[in-house]
């Protein structure tokens, strides 16, 4: 036993500094919701110093569940999650387009946190405000994110032991579908061999997940069929051409090779994030100057980034949005209510471009790892926006298809205020549930789009 309480107070005395925010540049009086703001170290010697917001239930923290928040790229913001997403602030966009005025902060009435505590983590290292203290501390993959999310998670709740019996998930979208399972594994394992601290896991929940590099990129040809953007005739022809495989095609293949260009003409003009949105000018390459074999998500913040428009244009644009984060996160005010370390970055940016150069993708498809899981005792969630062409839901049925999942309450309409807002399928192994939700109307990131 006291070998025990050892081991957790070295382990603990690794955890970085935290502290509570009350107050925010923007926001108008105190905060009516605990925010803390810190880092811990994760690495062999620390060298990783990842950035985490935490923000306690607005219900009952004693008892509500704990989620971890990790937002897709790789290398987009917890902030931005935060923000745009789930969490209880949003900026008010009305009273921040005033000339001169700094970005206004207001109270999201919709935040997750009304019924939830979320740990909201700038993953992986070179992401929002997390950095690395030598140049090593960058050699980062897929699968070292997973492990030092794991550490993270592991220290975190020991330098917090009033969190460790709350109902714990695991939960984000977009590119963070590949890494959840892996944490998730990790967590479980490490209940099974009796790692300390014990975790209390009851599931994981994903939106619109990155989860087999062939399945989402292939998948995104049927899409564009059955929402009519391309024609029965070549959907067909691709289809016998390519045999279903459209990512990286043989070069002797003339006739796939001619039936993707033909696609590609007829859906590059698109926004693919929100099929239904203006396609707004971005500072990145346009979607019809991309090749669709560079990869399934190292584009997706091609598509988001802000960019200011002249006044004279009266096309609405989300990106226009995004404006605000960056003014707002680079505010020398703002970095010091959040305690961010002076000198630890350069320039916050929403997502960091730059890392995908570094960043390993070592790990292609985690649909073995869903089977290995969905087999346990665990809940599931997976969502996803029907009007999303990058990681589209067709490629989601069809690799939860391959669990072999026991249909328990076929696909019916759910409903908000009385409106039909999207179908829902529960489908069984074991005792709980593991539900899909296809949302009515959503693009990629469905909890920026709803």
């Amino acid at each position: 036993m006291w070998l025990r309480i050892l081991v957790l107070l070295a382990f603990s005395s690794l955890v970085a500094s935290q502290t509570i925010v009350e107050s925010l540049p923007g926001y108008s009086g105190e905060l009516p919701f605990t925010l803390e703001t810190g880092y811990v170290g994760v690495g062999d010697l620390d060298e990783v110093q990842l950035f985490y917001y935490f923000i306690e239930s607005e219900r009952d923290p004693a008892v509500d569940p704990l989620l971890l928040w990790l937002t897709g790229g790789p290398g987009c913001s917890a902030l931005s999650g935060l923000i745009y997403e789930i969490g209880p602030l949003t900026f008010d966009f009305t009273a921040s387009a005033t000339r001169g005025n700094k970005p206004k902060l207001k109270l999201n009435p919709y935040s997750w946190t009304k019924v939830a505590s979320i740990i909201f983590v700038d993953e992986p290292v070179g992401t929002g405000f997390s950095y690395a203290t030598n140049s090593q501390g960058y050699n980062i993959s897929s699968t070292l994110t997973a492990e030092e999310l794991y550490t993270f998670l592991r220290k975190w709740l020991i330098n917090h032991p009033q969190f460790i019996n709350n109902p714990l998930y695991v939960a984000g979208d977009s590119y963070s579908g590949l890494i959840i399972p892996q944490i998730v594994q990790k967590i479980v394992k490490g209940n099974e061999v009796g790692t300390d601290p014990p975790m209390n896991l009851k599931g994981y929940v994903m939106g619109n997940p990155t989860t087999d590099e062939n399945i989402d990129y292939n998948s995104r040809v049927d899409f564009a069929y059955r929402v009519n953007l391309i024609s029965e005739e070549l959907y067909m022809a691709a289809k016998e051409d390519c045999h279903g495989q459209y990512k990286d095609v043989d070069p002797s293949n003339e006739a796939c090779i001619s039936d993707v260009q033909a696609i590609l003409d007829c859906t590059s003009s698109l926004y693919v994030a929100q099929i239904l949105e203006p396609n707004c000018e971005t500072l990145s390459p346009k979607p019809k100057d991309m090749n669709w074999n560079r990869g399934i998500l190292k584009d997706l913040t091609d598509y988001i980034r802000p960019v200011p428009r002249g006044s004279d244009s009266e096309l609405w644009c989300r990106n226009d949005n995004y404006i605000y984060i960056y003014i707002w996160a680079n505010d020398k005010t703002v970095q010091e209510a959040l305690n961010i370390r002076p000198g630890t970055i350069s320039t916050w940016v929403r997502c960091n471009h730059t890392l995908q150069t570094y960043y390993i993708e070592d790990i292609k498809s985690v649909v073995k790892i869903h089977q290995e899981l969905t087999s346990k005792d665990y809940r599931v969630l997976i969502y996803s926006g029907d009007q999303d062409m990058v990681i589209p839901y067709v490629g989601t049925q069809t690799w939860i298809n391959l669990l072999n999942l026991s249909v328990d309450d076929i696909w019916s309409p759910w409903f908000v205020d009385g409106q039909v807002a999207g179908v829902l399928v529960t489908q069984v192994r074991n005792t709980n549930p593991k539900k899909v939700l296809p949302w009515c109307g959503d693009g990629l990131l469905i909890t920026i789009f709803e």
